[in-house]
């Protein structure tokens, strides 16, 4: 009785289940299921045809995601039969080619498609949808679609259709109407109609404004709308013959060629011949017109001094041109300056032989250069008529001594000691009582003998440099530092030595001194550097890489990539978010590291376009606007 109980439980369960699951209590996740027909899809109209849209999950994301398309015709009818082509392609990006990820939409309604998008990878994957009708109708939209970012974005090729609830109120309507640009003083409104230019004729209408709301007299304009160069095809003109309908109100009719992106340029000159340049991006069958260049839009903040107006640049096209962004930060900065060294004797280590009387040189044992000396070894013995009159000399008066004044005998003595006689020679000369021919002269410190100019039996005029001694333990480095960079050095300034035929040895040291004065024919300055050569391995007048290392303490910085230059003005593109740029003009110090100091212009935390600065730069024409910005 009990097990017959529990199998009518069961069954009831069972039945439970399947009523509510008809009733549609029982749902899939949300973000798995398709929304119902009309509902969570953004509506279209395309070549009469009503086009809703949506994807699921809302935010795209790496793998699989579903496509809903759903079409009705002008009486709301849903449209079975329909061809598509459908497909979300990743643009090539240097050497990566582009990436196409298909979507094979099928009807499982009437009316209502759905596929499945498979995006291999994180980004922009701009979606095209195209369709054909059994009646003929034909249509090919374009949406900007990229993962980890919800909704889709019209682009090209639809209108969108506005819900009951999205109708703006009649101030809304009148203020987008208005809508001014601000350039210099002169507020400029642009339109065209139809709001979404098509191919064919088109008419452009734009309203000047002075600052107290008066319409302006006595302006010429130009306008122009060109199709950028693509390929082996030229770029095409589509000049608008601009007139005057009104007060401070021009229009003007231009055609266009074909679809696609037609940036319009308007050139306004003023009674006083200034002149403003506005650019704006325009293209077929997408509404409105989006400001690129040469204004700020009434109501944004007014700019401060050195800033531009503010660049649109959707996601889609930043991702084509490889926009790369960084933060402007403070950093330590570590600078090394480059310079050419030559190794040298340290003067302080370096003694010169000479005589202070004329005389010949007898036997010379340091004879060759090179010759290892130590202190107080006879370097060589010389005869001196003088030398040898001023032995006798003392020797009469140290005889005498008893009856002499120690007045006279110091004198002698002295001046003999006056002429670098020892006084090991002069007491050895009081102990003979004879005087000496040749007198040995002694080395006055251990070293290498670097120079000589003597040989036995030579002569030695006084004040003559005989030979040359040096302490080769301790060299001097004297690096060549360029002018501009000068400024920069201190005394205690580390550095590192290189020597190009000995790579695996770097020697630390720092600035010693720097010289006072400039090298007139290489305009550069000497700096002095002290290295220990206890193993010899530097040897005099070897040439040298020099590294003088600065630091720069909290810095405001950008990468080098970001700092466009144009003369002597340095600009960067600000990344103010939602795809708008800003060209600001920023002064710059120092370069480290591959950053450059920004002294004016930006603050830590600014980010600043890194990498398709020159194509952003070329399309606003940089270079021309510069001044005006």
């Amino acid at each position: 009785m009990i097990a017959k109980k529990s199998q009518w439980i069961l069954i009831a369960s069972i039945g439970l289940v399947l009523l509510l699951a008809a009733a549609g209590i029982l749902l899939l996740p949300d973000d798995e299921a398709a929304p119902p027909p009309d509902a969570g899809l953004a509506l279209y109209e395309a070549s009469g045809i009503t086009v809703g849209i949506a994807t699921v999950p809302d935010t795209p994301r790496v793998g699989e995601n579903r496509l809903v398309v759903e079409l009705k015709n002008a009486a709301g009818e849903p449209v079975s039969g329909a061809d598509f082509e459908a497909f979300a392609e990743m643009p090539a990006m240097g050497s990566m080619p582009a990436m196409r990820a298909p979507a094979d939409l099928e009807e499982t309604a009437p009316g209502h498609y759905e596929a499945v998008v498979n995006l291999s990878m994180r980004g922009e994957w701009p979606l095209t949808v195209a369709f054909a009708t059994p009646d003929g109708a034909e249509g090919r939209l374009q949406f900007d679609f990229a993962t980890d970012r919800p909704g889709l974005q019209i682009a090209a090729g639809g209108t969108m259709i506005e819900g009951e609830d999205d109708e703006p109120s009649a101030g809304e309507v009148e203020e987008e109407a208005v809508q001014r640009y601000r350039s210099g003083e002169l507020l400029v409104a642009v339109e065209t109609e139809p709001d979404a230019p098509m191919v064919g004729e088109n008419r452009l209408i734009v309203d000047i404004l002075d600052t107290t709301g008066e319409p302006v007299a006595d302006l010429e304009l130009d306008a122009f709308a060109e199709m950028p160069a693509m390929g082996s095809m030229p770029a095409m003109r589509a000049p608008v013959n601009l007139e005057r309908v009104g007060p401070g109100r021009f229009a003007g009719d231009f055609k266009l060629g074909m679809r696609g992106e037609w940036p319009l340029t308007l050139n306004i000159e003023d009674s006083d011949g200034a002149e403003h340049r506005l650019q704006f991006d325009l293209a077929t069958d997408r509404p409105g017109l989006q400001l690129a260049a040469g204004a700020t839009p009434v109501g944004e903040q007014a700019s401060q001094a050195g800033e531009g107006p503010i660049i649109n640049v959707d996601s889609r096209r930043r991702q084509m041109i490889g926009v790369e962004t960084a933060e402007a930060e403070i950093r330590d900065l570590l600078r090394s300056i480059r310079a050419v060294g030559q190794v040298t004797y340290d003067e302080r280590l370096l003694s010169q032989i000479t005589l202070k009387f004329d005389g010949f040189i007898g036997e010379l044992h340091a004879d060759y250069v090179g010759t290892e000396v130590q202190e107080g070894q006879v370097l060589f013995t010389v005869y001196s008529p003088e030398l040898l009159a001023a032995q006798r000399e003392y020797l009469e008066v140290y005889g005498r001594r008893a009856n002499t004044a120690a007045t006279l005998l110091e004198a002698a003595r002295q001046r003999l000691l006056l002429w670098d006689m020892p006084p090991e020679t002069i007491e050895q000369l009081e102990e003979s009582g004879e005087p000496q021919p040749y007198v040995p002269i002694h080395a006055p410190r251990s070293g290498t003998v670097v120079a000589l100019e003597i040989a036995d039996g030579s002569a030695a005029p006084a004040g003559k440099t005989l030979m040359a001694i040096a302490d080769l333990s301790q060299v001097w480095v004297e690096a060549q530092v360029y002018e501009a960079d000068l400024s920069l050095l201190y005394e205690g300034m580390p550095s590192t030595v290189f020597l190009p035929y000995l790579p695996d040895r770097r020697y630390r040291s720092e600035v010693e001194f720097i010289y006072p004065s400039l090298s007139e024919d290489s305009r550069t300055g000497r700096v002095r550097l002290t290295l220990n050569n206890e193993s010899g391995a530097l040897k005099p007048a070897m040439y040298a890489e020099v590294a003088l290392e600065l630091v720069l303490d909290n810095r405001l910085s950008v990468p080098e990539e970001a700092v466009l230059v144009a003369g002597a003005t340095r600009v960067v593109f600000v990344d103010l978010g939602g795809g708008r740029l800003q060209a600001r003009r920023i002064k710059t110090g120092r370069r480290a590291q591959g950053y450059v100091e920004v002294l004016e212009g930006l603050e830590p935390g600014d980010t600043v376009v890194t990498s398709g600065n020159f194509l952003i730069a070329a399309e606003t024409r940089l270079k021309t606007g510069i001044e005006q910005w």
